[in-house]
């Protein structure tokens, strides 16, 4: 299958299961439910791969664990920032990091340009935010943890491409989600004896590991083992239109004409990087 297809399902699954936990932030908490997502993700992972029964080297597990760590930081911030901002729009601004990752790592003359083009897109987003009705300290909280997300996301990239590449793959995604959660246990655990006694809650929230962690990551890891960087720093762009989509059918949270242009200039990019 071609990989913007592959980034299309992969979007579809994740920002339909971002939607689910969108409702469940009243209950629990943005973040928490952010970090419940990687434990859940890191528990059916832990299953199904059993990763203890490969021969690992210091050097992949330091690798994996700082994979997990930077990846279940990525997911608490986008989740702050998705309890403040609509799920296009923060998705779209994410892309920061990959346009950051794409233009040191690039090298051809459309890729560049598609940078930039896709550049411009982010910035619109950022300056309709900015002007929306929004309330002002949402607007400033939603910021600050979507560029922290996006930070986060070129780091995602660069070191997803390692464990990948090392021959680790979903073995090391396993290790490195569980790393993850137990960085961040001290934070949120006390969050335990909530969900631990409701089921309907832990229902969920397994929905919500599995649509947005398991199936998005685990086709990453697949894909980016016949990628360069670049190339799915910039392939990654094709997610702000599967979670406008996501957002306008599911949350009923549907774009202004300037968020549109921004996506389509975004898009534009995509189409640039797919002819060369």
């Amino acid at each position: 299958m071609p990989a913007p297809l592959l980034f299309v399902a992969s979007g579809v699954t994740q920002y339909a299961g971002a939607a689910v936990a969108v409702g469940l932030f009243a209950t629990l908490g943005a973040p928490e439910v952010g970090w419940w997502r990687i434990v859940l993700a890191a528990a059916v992972l832990l299953v199904w791969r059993r990763p203890w029964r490969r021969r690992w080297t210091r050097r992949e597990l330091v690798a994996a664990a700082a994979f997990g760590v930077v990846l279940a930081a990525m997911n608490i911030a986008f989740y702050v920032a998705i309890g403040h901002l609509p799920l296009g729009v923060a998705v779209a601004l994410e892309f920061c990091g990959p346009v950051a990752v794409a233009a040191i790592t690039g090298r051809g003359r459309r890729e560049r340009a598609a940078i930039v083009v896709a550049a411009g897109g982010v910035v619109l987003l950022a300056g309709v935010t900015l002007e929306s009705g929004t309330a002002r300290e949402d607007v400033v909280v939603g910021l600050a943890a979507i560029f922290t997300a996006a930070a986060c996301w070129a780091g995602y990239v660069v070191l997803g491409k390692r464990v990948a590449g090392g021959g680790a793959g979903i073995d090391g995604l396993a290790v490195g989600m569980t790393a993850g959660a137990l960085v961040f246990a001290p934070f949120f655990a006390g969050s335990v004896p909530r969900v631990a006694g409701d089921p309907a809650l832990l229902g969920f929230l397994l929905v919500v590991a599995v649509c947005s962690s398991v199936v998005p990551y685990v086709l990453d890891q697949v894909v980016l083992r016949r990628l360069g960087t670049a190339t799915f720093a910039v392939l990654l762009a094709l997610l702000p239109a599967t979670a406008v989509l996501v957002g306008a059918v599911v949350l009923r949270q549907v774009p202004t004409w300037p968020e549109l242009a921004g996506l389509v200039l975004v898009s534009g990019a995509i189409v640039m990087t797919a002819r060369s």
